[in-house]
């Protein structure tokens, strides 16, 4: 393990006023997302898609590194560039999904635990060698009567250890990404609750499996009501509920924390984050590393025309500097209709 490697590629993606990219879709999810602006999902359109995003000009003033999928990791964009050296010129660190997905977890009825362990430590190495220098991968928890269930908690928390300490040993960052879906009419206390335990376990097996936190990035749900929880939390609740989770259950030595949308509006995330970060210095640095929330816009400018792709650029590059703003709790409304504006 090269520790001080881990350690300057961790403090690089949360720099000052970025954040990352979520651009790991599956095949099967960017299938869907295309399907709503009436696109046909094939490799060269999923690519003709990404590259919107990775040859932005600017776009690493707020953008310090994109999670790639496995396939986008090994394409090219226009010019030829292998996508890896292409967003390594302008400025963005590269990233890969190395997770298979969340998959039954026996003897827990409609609960995950997500899989991909079984020859990680050589696709890290191969990733490695093929310009990422970090990594993601995600476990899911679902609030429900009588869930998650211990078995749950525990898989999904191993899992992510044992990813943790094998990609280190490949040189990759590892992102460890425990989310509690907002689904549920579950109210913020019970959301603040099942996270804390969530969480507190996770660093529990991070500290078994001998992981360097100080090498490692936290991709946390934030502390919300439940999606149809009659009585939504208004933005300085969430700020409050989620700041206190991650004091009771994250060590300092984390370098960042880089929150996931996780079903919420893209202004919504932004107004969250930027919350957060108005509370003055924390132990870590509070970021982003959003999918939707960043690209949602720019989705329905391109609408499969590249013709479309400066409109693209531009919805994309106005969801980043929000959300740099939001970085230092200096985002603002009037920031969010000016930046639309021009």
């Amino acid at each position: 393990m090269d520790k001080q490697l881990l350690e300057n590629t961790a403090k690089a993606l949360v720099a000052p006023n970025k954040g990352i990219l979520a651009a790991d879709e599956s095949t099967g999810t960017i299938g869907k997302r295309f399907d709503s602006i009436g696109v046909e999902s094939t490799a060269d359109s999923r690519i003709g898609y990404r590259q919107t995003f990775f040859t932005a000009e600017g776009a690493s003033d707020n953008v310090s590194g994109v999670i790639l999928y496995d396939e986008t990791l090994r394409q090219s964009v226009a010019d030829g560039r292998p996508v890896p050296k292409a967003l390594t010129d302008a400025g963005m660190l590269p990233g890969i999904k190395v997770d298979t997905g969340a998959k039954p977890l026996a003897g827990a009825p409609g609960e995950t635990v997500t899989e991909g362990l079984d020859g990680l430590l050589a696709r890290c190495e191969e990733y490695f060698a093929l310009g990422a220098r970090f990594a993601k991968w995600r476990g899911v928890y679902k609030i429900f009567d009588g869930g998650p269930s211990h078995a749950c908690i525990q898989a999904n928390a191993h899992a992510l250890a044992r990813y943790a300490s094998i990609a280190q040993a490949a040189g990759l960052v590892p992102i460890v990404e425990p989310e509690v879906l907002m689904e549920g009419d579950h109210t913020i206390e019970t959301f603040e609750k099942v996270s804390q335990w969530a969480w507190s376990t996770v660093f529990e097996q991070l500290y078994t499996m001998g992981v360097h936190l100080e090498g490692i990035l936290l991709k946390p749900n934030m502390i919300l009501s439940g999606s149809t929880c009659p009585t939504q939390a208004p933005v300085e609740e969430v700020a409050t509920a989620t700041l206190r989770c991650l004091r009771r259950t994250v060590p300092a030595a984390v370098p960042g924390v880089v929150f996931l949308s996780g079903g919420q509006s893209d202004v919504l995330a932004t107004e969250h984050l930027n919350a957060m970060n108005q509370r003055g210095p924390q132990p870590w640095e509070l970021s982003y590393s959003y999918g939707r929330a960043l690209q949602a816009p720019a989705l329905k400018a391109w609408a499969g025309e590249e013709a479309n792709a400066p409109a693209a650029q531009a919805a994309f590059l106005h969801r980043a500097r929000c959300n740099g703003a939001a970085r230092t709790g200096s985002y603002s409304a009037e920031m969010e209709a000016t930046s639309a504006a021009m």
